[in-house]
């Protein structure tokens, strides 16, 4: 299916027949062709999850929304798992929450999720202790020319991380690639799921995986065409505006005091929608409705970054 048809990325059919299943006791009915994260969610039940966007296809990558299904060996993934009459779902036994726990400790003890959503809040739930595998690896400074195919082990002294300096080679964006989870949902907003640049991919095997462009060129360098859409999607922060980034460095990114105000974009008569993120009267970063009919949250270089333009207004002078 398309990515570009709702179907395909979260939106169900409300003409579809209704399906009844059971989450924790409870019946809940949804949608034909929806998934059990949906149900979930309509019957208040709070699942985490990272990887899952509800623009893109499910890649079943992070693994934190695994639920039990009755009948079925293994835990299955919620968010790309199509709800079937009659099924009975557990979303918190011990089975399910040890593996939450096991998966949040797992990335918390080598990805910087400091600037994760609700990560402080699901730690504490399933009760995760980054800390024992041991003191983390040191920064690296080679993770971009790793020989392809080989894998580098540790000699156990430490808990290996991804830790590494951050890519800052354009002044629209920065890769902190120290917080990135693998979750591919930049990859797929990049490629044929709704950009078609395919400036990035995966390189590398097993721990030594990282998104990258091709022989790691800098992005200016790249088929990159800075529309952003990668930023949109990404869970954790690993992608943000060069804006944030220096807020964020010089202490002064505070959400709490930024406004938000959704408007139609000007650069073209396309119709995008745009948010505008405004701090101490200025803005900040610009992001895209998901549900807009038009973009979907995507947008292009100058919809995503072209505001720079109305806070460099010349003092005097006339009009």
């Amino acid at each position: 299916m398309n990515a570009h048809d709702p179907g395909a990325f979260g939106k169900t059919d409300t003409s579809a027949p209704m399906v009844t299943i059971t989450i924790d006791g409870e019946e809940v009915s949804v949608p034909e062709g929806s998934t059990i994260l949906t149900a979930c969610n309509a019957a208040g039940k709070d699942t985490p999850t990272l990887c899952y966007g509800d623009t893109l296809t499910p890649k079943n990558a992070c693994r934190v929304c695994m639920v039990e299904l009755e009948g079925s060996r293994v835990l299955v993934p919620s968010c790309s798992r199509k709800v079937q009459a009659g099924m009975v779902v557990k979303t918190d036994t011990e089975r399910v929450r040890h593996s939450r726990r096991l998966v949040l400790e797992l990335l918390g003890s080598s990805v910087d999720l400091s600037t994760t959503p609700r990560i402080d809040e699901w730690m504490e739930r399933y009760e995760a202790d980054t800390d024992r595998y041991g003191p983390r690896a040191s920064e690296s400074l080679r993770r971009d020319v790793h020989e392809p195919g080989e894998h580098h082990a540790g000699d156990g002294s430490v808990a290996a991380t991804m830790a590494q300096p951050d890519k800052i080679d354009n002044d629209l964006y920065v890769r902190e690639y120290d917080k990135c989870i693998l979750c591919y949902k930049c990859v797929d907003a990049c490629g044929t799921q709704w950009q078609n640049s395919f400036a990035i991919q995966i390189a590398g095997r097993g721990f030594d995986a990282q998104i990258s462009t091709e022989f790691a060129v800098e992005l200016p360098d790249s088929a990159c065409v800075f529309c952003g859409n990668c930023v949109e999607v990404c869970p954790t922060g690993a992608l943000s505006f060069k804006s944030e980034y220096d807020m964020r460095a010089a202490g002064t990114w505070d959400e709490s005091q930024q406004t938000e105000t959704t408007t139609v974009c000007t650069y073209c008569g396309v119709g995008c929608n745009v948010t505008l993120h405004v701090q101490d009267n200025k803005i900040v970063k610009v992001t895209s409705p998901h549900d807009h009919s038009v973009s979907h949250g995507n947008l292009c270089i100058k919809g995503r970054f072209g505001f720079q333009h109305v806070q460099n207004r010349k003092k005097g002078g006339g009009g």
